[in-house]
């Protein structure tokens, strides 16, 4: 079987398992113990802390641990425009019709909720959001914009130095989720001008459950769990130290393999791409097709099945999906898709490929295997 939905999860590094193995066993004390057990804990928990913090580039104040992508998405979302709100007033926020459901429906829950206003600012047909058009839609009550810094079904990645600079001299905070961008794309908060970015482990080798949101100390957060006051108080609950050490983990080898995996696996990747185009005559590549990650190459098959087609690849050995994995049974067209202008009938024909970091074979063979699995299904068998 060739594994072929990294995007919607990786298997653990062993490397990381190792890493958190003393913490899941004689190492098990909880961080907020005040004897030498817990105390070793939460020097173990300093350490990941601080680990996370050198790579992204802030300090180790500024990292939350959380339960996964979807837990620091929120707490970025809500929890960021409820501390604008409470400190100034604040209630507008940006974002794009394209983001995670995580995103979107934190965004709905402070419409709904909170009586925010919400401004979706349109892509264009390669999923790219135009900068200008989020510098025409902020306001003097814009409490954050929250935008993907590439998108988890086809891959596109947005300009998020140019969207945060407009930020800037508005002083109005900006989020980036870069859960699908981690192990791909550089990660500098200072760079990227950010003020909140969101990862999940999972997407990195560390295990399900796993992730964090760094956020800059001089950003209000509203915490979305209260009880004990641990992370600095912006997320209430026994820490799980060893999740954290196996991001921090994480984190570290894929920042240390990034450039080298990214070229070499975006060199598969065209030529994969440039195959299943050639021979494929309904193929169309969707997302931008230079600004995309390197790992990721998704394709609607207008006239198919895009379920049928998933199907047969999997019966020849290959396992993809047909965009993100938390939308999964779904009957909808991707809101991906019908964003970007795609008709929801072709919409419904879209199969994403996302390779890993350690993919080192050509690809010929699973382009031969889309060309097979298009031509089985049109025929009937």
């Amino acid at each position: 079987m060739l594994y072929l939905d990294n995007a919607a999860t990786s298997p653990v590094r062993p490397e990381v398992l190792e890493a958190m193995m003393p913490y899941l066993t004689h190492r098990f004390g909880n961080p907020s113990s005040h004897h030498t057990v817990g105390e070793d804990a939460a020097g173990a928990l300093a350490e990941a802390r601080a680990r996370v913090a050198r790579v992204l580039g802030m300090r180790p104040g500024d990292i939350v641990f959380t339960s996964g992508g979807t837990e620091a998405n929120n707490l970025a979302v809500k929890g960021i425009a409820l501390g604008r709100f409470q400190h100034g007033g604040s209630r507008h926020l940006i974002t794009t019709p394209i983001e995670h459901e995580s995103i979107l429906e934190s965004a709905d829950y402070l419409r709904r909720l909170h009586g925010f206003e919400v401004t979706h600012v349109p892509v264009d047909t390669a999923g790219r959001v135009d900068p200008d058009a989020v510098a025409r839609a902020v306001r003097d009550d814009t409490a954050l914009i929250t935008i993907g810094y590439a998108n988890n079904e086809v891959g596109t990645v947005q300009d998020i130095p140019a969207l945060a600079a407009i930020a800037r001299a508005r002083g109005v905070p900006v989020h980036a989720d870069a859960v699908q961008a981690a192990g791909w794309l550089p990660l500098s908060a200072p760079a990227l001008g950010v003020d909140a970015l969101s990862l999940a482990g999972h997407k990195l080798g560390a295990p399900k459950g796993t992730g964090l949101l760094a956020v800059r100390g001089r950003v209000p957060v509203e915490p979305l769990l209260h009880g004990g006051g641990q992370e600095r108080g912006r997320r209430s609950g026994t820490e799980d130290v060893a999740g954290a050490v196996g991001i921090a983990t994480a984190l570290e080898l894929a920042e240390a393999g990034r450039a080298e995996a990214s070229a070499r696996v975006a060199a598969l990747r065209d030529r994969f791409v440039a195959r299943v185009l050639a021979t494929v005559p309904s193929a169309r590549l969707t997302g931008d097709p230079v600004r995309r990650l390197p790992g990721t190459a998704s394709f609607t098959f207008a006239g198919t099945s895009g379920e049928a087609v998933l199907l047969e690849l999997e019966r020849r050995g290959i396992v993809s999906s047909s965009g993100s994995a938390c939308a999964a049974g779904s009957d909808e067209p991707s809101h991906v898709l019908v964003a970007m202008g795609v008709a929801p009938e072709v919409a419904q024909t879209a199969v994403r490929f996302t390779f890993p970091a350690g993919l080192d074979q050509p690809l010929d063979s699973v382009a031969a295997a889309v060309e097979a699995s298009v031509s089985a299904v049109r025929s009937g068998g």
